[in-house]
C-alpha cells in the first residue's frame, strides 16, 4: 500500500458566465462535465506528485448549457517513499484523485451558489473511478 500525504490546494483557475439561450420554460439542459486529471512529478523532488482535475461545462450551438464553467484544482502530495513500481504509482494515482475530488466537486457548487444561480451539486461519486486508465490491464489483474 502506498502511503502519502497531502501538502496542499490551490485553486488555479476558476470561471463562470451565464449564457443567453432562448429555450421553453420547462426545458431541461444535460449537463455534462467533462473531467480531466494531470499527474506531474517532480524531477528534484522524486517523492513529490501534484494532481491536476479540471472540470468543463461549456455550451456550443449544437449543446447549448445555461452557463460555461471551468475549474482547475491543483494538490501537491509527499509520498512517504518512492515508487519504483508502475501498479503502485497506479494505486497512488487513484487514491490520490480519490482525495481531491471532493473539492473539486465542492467548487462547482460553490462556484454556481456565488453567481446566484440554483447551485449545481453533482451527485458522491468515487473520484478514483473517474478515469478509466485507472482500472488494471487484463495482464496485471491476473
Amino acid at each position: 500500500m502506498v502511503k502519502f500525504k497531502m501538502l496542499g490546494m490551490h485553486c488555479e483557475d476558476m470561471r463562470f458566465r451565464l449564457n443567453v439561450v432562448k429555450a421553453e420554460p420547462q426545458t431541461k439542459f444535460e449537463i455534462k462535465p467533462e473531467f480531466n486529471r494531470q499527474v506531474k512529478k517532480i524531477k528534484e523532488m522524486p517523492r513529490r506528485r501534484i494532481i491536476e482535475l479540471t472540470v468543463k461545462m461549456i455550451g456550443t450551438e449544437t449543446d447549448p448549457k445555461p452557463f460555461d464553467l471551468a475549474i482547475r484544482l491543483v494538490a501537491n502530495f509527499e509520498l512517504e517513499e518512492e515508487i519504483w513500481l508502475a501498479e503502485d504509482e497506479r494505486e497512488f494515482i487513484t487514491a490520490a484523485t480519490r482525495a481531491t475530488f471532493p473539492y473539486l466537486r465542492s467548487a462547482i457548487t460553490n462556484l454556481t451558489a456565488a453567481a446566484m444561480i440554483s447551485p449545481l451539486m453533482l451527485p458522491p461519486i468515487d473520484g478514483g473511478a473517474l478515469f478509466p486508465e485507472n482500472k488494471p490491464t487484463e495482464s496485471e489483474a491476473q
